[in-house]
């Protein structure tokens, strides 16, 4: 793809290098092959992988599908589609940071991949972060269908030019990724490291997304009735140090220069700062519900003066400007929801109500014709600011009736121009 990436590795394998850094300096992207690592050298890599995975997307990626979904306003703008019109385009640093960061990610993976697949035999560490790797690669390929559409399927790393691959096989590599780390993951001692609850999750979603109900339904339930996980207070899911929710979640703490999703959503007079950037819509906050815990507890409303100005900020990662909050990257109420949606009408229907007493709610009122649009409006209030609406609303045909200006060619993202520059094989998403 004509991109040069630095293999991220921490300083217990960088005696390897320290004779050659007058070569690395020149030609960075050969700075670590894995038929150079040893097996001691895996841990420091698969560390190296978790690091790059979580911050090299940047803090866009974890937040895009909420502020081009039609629920938040940037700063004082008047309406949503202002922000997506002025972003939705082949020249954004917001799309194009995510393109980059995702590849970059990539490339650590596969590292990690073709090295463990020396030691696999010999060593049950490399079979585990084998299959992290794997997870990964589904979970970074996730991300990119679900935003651009095509997409080149990297297996192993290149400089070669390389165009991008329909639909249909990138789903198809997703599943490949997810088969092969199966029989490689155990369970974990905390949810900051995958294990194959992680797995069954990112599963049940790509399964759900594509459209295989019944398997997305069977995975969503096992991890349900497994006794390992349970809803839990709202508060607590965001506000603690533990809860019983998180089934993989990124750490994210300050002392690794972590991703700063409060200080999108606070303003500076909150008490742990924040930009300011993003606030949840005057519409959004008035369509929860009466009594939905989920608005008194996942919202925080910020008053400037004059004192008649209110900002309602999203109130789940709440270090603000400190970078302490974990990312989650799944939970528990998903596997309700996926349930729910995957079972439809009126077999859902006990998950989704089973939610809503645990968020403050009585028993949805729907019939078979508007049980989609309940969960998907479900979906909308559990997860604010967790990075799912828009493409909930892509994915059931509801994204161009919803958010009010929005246009057929922004269903995808641009591919970012600098790419095409740099790659004329790849060609660009009809409209832009």
């Amino acid at each position: 793809m004509k991109i040069r990436y630095i293999l991220t590795l921490l300083p217990a394998v960088m005696y390897l290098f320290n004779s050659c850094t007058g070569l690395l300096d020149k030609y960075p992207h050969t700075s670590a092959s894995p038929d150079a690592v040893s097996e001691s050298d895996l841990a420091a890599m698969r560390t190296g992988m978790y690091n790059m995975v979580q911050h090299k997307p940047g803090a866009y990626s974890y937040i895009a599908f909420d502020i081009f979904g039609g629920d938040f306003l940037y700063s004082q703008s008047a309406e949503p589609i202002n922000y997506i019109n002025n972003q939705m385009t082949a020249l954004s640093g917001v799309i194009s940071g995510q393109w980059n960061g995702y590849y970059e990610a990539l490339y650590q993976v596969n590292n990690l991949i073709s090295t463990c697949e020396r030691f696999q035999s010999s060593s049950e560490e490399a079979k585990t972060y084998l299959g992290e790797a794997y997870y990964f690669r589904a979970l970074i390929y996730t991300e990119l269908v679900t935003r651009w559409g095509k997409v080149p399927i990297l297996r192993t790393n290149t400089m070669e030019k390389v165009p991008r691959d329909p639909v249909e096989d990138v789903w198809a590599f997703i599943e490949e990724n997810i088969e092969n780390a199966e029989n490689l993951l155990g369970p974990s001692s905390s949810y900051y490291y995958v294990s194959d609850d992680a797995l069954k999750a990112l599963k049940a979603r790509v399964f759900l997304y594509e459209g295989k109900n019944k398997e997305a339904a069977d995975l969503a339930e096992s991890l349900i009735t497994c006794g390992r996980y349970s809803l839990d207070s709202f508060d607590n899911i965001f506000g603690a140090d533990t809860n019983t929710e998180t089934i993989f979640a990124f750490s994210n703490q300050s002392t690794e220069n972590g991703i700063y999703l409060g200080s999108q959503f606070y303003t500076y007079n909150y008490v742990n700062k924040g930009g300011g950037w993003f606030y949840v819509s005057d519409d959004t906050y008035n369509a929860f519900e009466n009594g939905d815990i989920r608005k008194t507890q996942g919202i925080y409303i910020e008053t400037e003066d004059p004192s008649t100005i209110y900002h309602y900020c999203v109130h789940k990662y709440r270090g603000g400007q400190s970078f302490t909050d974990p990312i989650i990257i799944s939970r528990i109420a998903e596997m309700y929801l996926v349930s729910a949606e995957a079972q439809g009408y009126p077999n859902g229907l006990a998950r989704l109500n089973e939610l809503r007493k645990e968020r403050g709610l009585g028993d949805a009122d729907v019939t078979a014709d508007t049980f989609l649009d309940a969960v998907l409006n479900e979906r909308r209030f559990e997860f604010l600011g967790e990075n799912h609406r828009y493409y909930d609303l892509v994915r059931t045909g509801k994204a161009l009736s919803t958010i009010s200006g929005m246009q057929s060619y922004q269903l995808l993202f641009p591919v970012p121009d600098a790419q095409r520059t740099l790659n004329d094989l790849l060609d660009q998403n009809e409209g832009y």
